[in-house]
């Protein structure tokens, strides 16, 4: 592993333009369970009679509003999950000139809230909410901390989370930039995601760097298209990478 992490090191001094690319592992790092992990999929359905695939969507927010917030809330807002140890690290590279670009998947706003500047958040945040109808802009706290529905205070309209719900597109601007950004990498990083992600496979084909370097957990049969793969979770690796900050 020493091998490795030495190796990794060389190729980040070496690569003028790196993007990282952070996944459902760094979420994972958190303790936060993706709506995707079985177990608490069947206990969501337990509990609300619906799977998180039918209530966290464009369909449900529209029609039963009253319903999608009490899941909203309870479900998304109320845990508060903080930036993990890979997010801190990423902030110290990018202060370092080793990352110039992070795309990620999470609507917790983590590598921003380590400080992280240049982020593109592809399915959005919890913390940009707006009145679909004035433009009215909302902190999370006034989804939060409503009783029932969020209402625009100016015309009474529902309030739209800044996330994207299942049965919706990426917002095209961003994905746009993100594949600009990929596409100007030397040097490609994913952290906690395969090259086969529902959200990065789109991107990685726009890729014509040097080095896909690959960080997760478990293997996957899509790891032998990496140049590098190291199992492990991706803060403990970035945090010994041995760069003195």
């Amino acid at each position: 592993m020493g091998e490795k992490y030495e190796y990794l090191k060389k190729v980040l001094d070496d690569s003028h333009y790196t993007v990282a690319l952070c996944g459902s592992g760094i979420l994972a790092e958190t303790g936060c369970r993706t709506f995707q992990n079985q177990d608490y999929a069947y206990e969501i359905e337990q509990k609300y009679g619906r799977s998180p695939e039918d209530i966290f969507a464009s369909a449900y927010y529209m029609t039963r509003p009253d319903s999608f917030f009490e899941f909203y809330r309870a479900e998304v807002l109320e845990k508060d999950w903080k930036p993990s140890e890979s997010c801190y690290a990423l902030k110290k590279l990018e202060d370092a000139g080793k990352i110039q670009c992070i795309l990620s998947d999470n609507i917790f706003d983590l590598e921003k809230r380590a400080g992280c500047s240049n982020v593109l958040s592809l399915r959005g945040s919890i913390y940009q909410n707006r009145c679909p109808k004035c433009g009215q802009e909302y902190p999370m706290e006034y989804i939060r901390d409503s009783k029932k529905t969020p209402r625009c205070r100016n015309c009474n309209n529902v309030v739209r989370p800044g996330v994207t719900l299942y049965g919706e597109q990426l917002d095209s601007h961003l994905t746009s930039l993100a594949a600009t950004e990929v596409e100007k990498a030397e040097v490609l990083l994913l952290l906690g995601t395969k090259l086969s992600s529902d959200v990065y496979s789109n991107y990685v084909k726009f890729f014509e760097g040097e080095q896909i370097v690959v960080i997760h957990e478990k293997e996957h049969y899509t790891d032998c298209k990496a140049d590098m793969v190291i199992y492990d979770q991706p803060g403990k690796v970035l945090s010994n990478l041995g760069y003195d900050f």
